[in-house]
């Protein structure tokens, strides 16, 4: 029997902080993660801080490798028990468990074949063509001199080349890569992603915002994201590299708001990409 969810709870799972938001809320809630921290903690811990907020549904971003709804590797900087952990038990709720970097890449859409680089401690990759999300993992790779995508524009890369040369990096990366997959444009998120002093051809700026808008947008279908110009004005990603701390405070209470007004799926199971 199909169910629609028009409450919904979008967990952001970090190495250093999980982030949370939900439907109708106006700024989301930062809980400290880190090594010890388990599956079982973390939806303690969500639960705990969510516990005023109403939900019926829960869609989590994962810091690694998703397939069928589930995550197939253990973190790198987090405890142990996600790969195999029942989180639709532990929150009592239907949950959509995604690769965090598809989650923001969904988030981050606005038609067409849009390529999504994560750049931080590692290289997060996802890519939607005309509404239809795949996650990838283009991090290891080979890419030249026996070392990979990410050892050339992840955390490693930068400490190896220094800002001047790991820019110049990032600029041929995407140039590659959207030769290679013939991606019309490019969205670069991540922590690292602020250090750019100028943006590569073909390449905008995501926001970290952007994953609670991923989130939101799970429970209605890769396939069923607009075309540009479908997505609420309010809710559409910023283009330029700098944003004031008050215009970040603006952007997630337009995505909170965005949230509300999304169809919902007609069943309450996980939808496999394809």
């Amino acid at each position: 029997m199909s169910k629609e969810h028009s409450d919904i709870l979008v967990v952001d799972v970090g190495g250093t902080h999980v982030k949370i938001l939900a439907t109708g809320q106006t700024g989301p809630i930062k809980i400290d993660s880190g090594p010890k921290m388990t599956a079982r903690q973390m939806v303690a811990d969500v639960k705990k801080a969510a516990s005023k907020w109403k939900y019926t549904a829960v869609s989590i971003g994962y810091p690694g490798p998703v397939v069928h709804n589930q995550p197939v590797v253990e973190p790198h900087n987090l405890g142990s028990g996600w790969v195999g952990f029942d989180f639709r038990t532990a929150f009592g709720c239907p949950v959509k468990v995604s690769n965090d970097a598809a989650m923001q890449a969904l988030g981050s859409y606005e038609g067409g074949r849009m390529l999504f680089l994560g750049l931080g401690t590692g290289l997060g990759s996802a890519m939607i063509v005309d509404g239809l999300l795949e996650p990838m993992e283009l991090a290891h790779l080979p890419y030249k001199k026996g070392l990979t995508y990410e050892d050339y524009v992840g955390e490693r890369g930068l400490e190896r080349l220094g800002k001047k040369r790991w820019r110049k990096a990032v600029g041929d990366v995407v140039e590659a890569l959207m030769a290679a997959l013939q991606a019309e444009y490019v969205v670069l998120g991540g922590g690292n992603a602020r250090l750019l002093h100028e943006l590569p051809k073909g390449a905008r700026l995501g926001d970290n915002a952007n994953a609670f808008l991923g989130g939101f947008r799970m429970w209605r279908g890769a396939s069923a994201v607009p075309e540009s110009g479908g997505v609420p004005k309010e809710a559409v990603p910023p283009k330029k590299a700098k944003a004031s701390k008050k215009s970040a405070t603006k952007k997630r209470a337009a995505v909170a708001k965005a949230s509300a007004a999304v169809p919902m799926a007609e069943d309450d199971e996980p939808e496999e990409s394809k």
